[in-house]
């Protein structure tokens, strides 16, 4: 098991040590792409094989006396990284076709694989100290992606992310500080392991908890650490923005439910002032994720502002501290990730063919890509939230748990917003089916011409369709998975 673990961590960054070492590669892309898309299936069959084990843990290294690095296997751990091992292998097939002609796509494999390896070890970090760390390692290797293309504006966008992502990693680190000496386990504790002497007033505590899931927060795009997501999507490659979008957030997610179910309780939290505050801060960035992407013209960045409030989503859920929003809130992260993996990705289709970035540029395109927005179309259903799509299942799960939370005047309020949300995300998604598919009688039809992606693009959309109705259709043995998370924690 322990071997188990440490491939888990270590294979995905061997593969980028020998892509960057191999000069073959360079003269060669198609055994690139091989053998990258080889090493990312194998790192899927690893993952899979680390969580079909049983609960394992062990200590690489000890900083001074009493703060062990540790890799350990757990029921969320388990979730996690094949979470991570997967969403990130269904764009990188998508990626060879999208970047065939890109005088840089080594690189960029290279520190896809890193970034990969540094998600990996954050989903088997047993303390808070390791996951800080690997936290800290994930995002200094991501801004490689934001970069990627080294123009003045992804130079911009890819410091804006480096900075917000510091700043928010820094608030992370004021916790840790706190809670390593008033924690009666180092490791990672379901349920919460606060000791009951504690060195500090719970004012005090509470004030930090605040302060440092703000911080990790900043990951998932929660308000008000929320603004170097809609900078970087848009600059960043199609591909990258799709896991930037789809995964990377889902690290923040990550730290919050360690942060409140691994380490302080949901007890210490539960009808507090942070509770309210942190219910309300999701809100907030719920409805005002969607507002933006609603006014928003440019067609990544409008799907960069719908990742804010679909995000926000799952927090909400994390916040109210009720089993079924819980769960619905693991759930989203699921359906979320494929839905907006396919969203992106059908957007930097449009692009690659077509060279348009902005909606209303679209009129026809349904006409000219019709497999592509068919795809857009159909897990944009999802994200709104109808059936019998997997969004809605994930939606419908928030808004019982939310009626069911106990919380007062938000119990009401929060399927109220959510709702709200739901109308505007079909406002700022279906007007590029309804136009693209119905341009109306002053389209030139005569010019019209085909400029459907390839297949190596198409699969990758379709498989994410495929997952969004399934999932939906067939929801049980994941919800019957994520319980078996959640009952240990609240």
């Amino acid at each position: 098991m322990t071997l188990l673990m440490i491939l888990t961590v270590l294979f995905p960054a061997a593969c980028a040590l020998v892509i960057g070492c191999a000069r073959s590669f360079e003269s060669n892309p198609r055994s690139l792409h091989v053998f990258t898309g080889a090493a990312l299936l194998i790192q899927c069959g690893i993952a899979i094989a680390c969580a079909a084990g049983g609960d394992a843990s062990v200590t690489f290294l000890t900083i001074g006396d009493s703060l062990p690095l540790v890799l350990a296997v757990d029921s969320l751990a388990r979730f996690f990284m094949v979470f991570f091992a997967v969403m990130w292998t269904v764009p990188v097939f998508y990626s060879f076709a999208y970047m065939a002609h890109d005088g840089h796509e080594k690189r960029y494999l290279v520190f896809y694989l890193l970034t990969l390896s540094a998600l990996e070890a954050l989903a088997l970090s047993g303390t808070l100290v390791t996951m800080y760390l690997f936290f800290e390692a994930m995002t200094l290797l991501s801004v490689a992606l934001v970069l990627h293309e080294m123009t003045r504006e992804s130079i911009a966008a890819g410091l804006k992310y480096l900075l917000y992502s510091i700043a928010g990693a820094t608030m992370g680190l004021l916790g840790i500080f706190f809670l390593v000496p008033n924690t009666s386990s180092p490791t990672f504790v379901a349920g919460g392991s606060l000791k009951d002497s504690l060195t500090c007033s719970p004012g005090t505590l509470l004030i930090v908890l605040f302060i440092t899931i703000i911080g990790f927060g900043t990951k998932a795009g929660l308000f008000p650490m929320h603004a170097w997501l809609p900078t970087a999507h848009p600059i960043a490659p199609a591909p990258a923005s799709a896991v930037l979008s789809g995964v990377i957030t889902k690290a923040g997610v990550l730290c919050v439910l360690r942060l409140i179910f691994y380490t302080f309780g949901a007890d210490f939290i539960r009808g507090t002032w942070v509770q309210t505050a942190l219910i309300i801060t999701a809100l907030l960035t719920v409805f005002m994720g969607s507002m933006m992407a609603f006014r928003t013209d440019l067609l990544k960045k409008r799907l960069a502002y719908s990742t804010v409030s679909q995000v926000s989503y799952v927090l909400l859920g994390i916040f109210l501290l009720e089993g079924t929003a819980l769960q619905g809130s693991l759930l989203h992260v699921v359906f979320h990730s494929a839905i907006k993996t396919c969203l992106f990705l059908s957007a930097g289709a449009i692009i690659h063919q077509t060279g348009k970035t902005r909606v209303s540029e679209l009129e026809g395109i349904g006409k000219e890509m019709p497999v592509t927005i068919w795809c857009f179309t159909l897990v944009s259903l999802g994200l709104i939230g109808i059936p019998p799509t997997g969004g809605f299942i994930s939606k419908w799960n928030l808004a019982q748990g939310a009626l069911s939370s106990g919380t007062g005047f938000l119990e009401w309020l929060s399927p109220a917003v959510l709702l709200l949300s739901a109308l505007l995300t079909a406002g700022y998604l279906l007007p590029v089916t309804i136009h693209g598919f119905f341009p109306g009688k002053d389209y030139d039809y005569a010019s019209l011409t085909k400029k459907e992606c390839g297949y190596m693009m198409l699969v990758p959309m379709i498989l994410c369709v495929l997952f969004t109705f399934l999932g939906g259709m067939f929801p049980g043995a994941l919800a019957s998975f994520f319980s078996g998370i959640t009952a240990p924690l609240l």
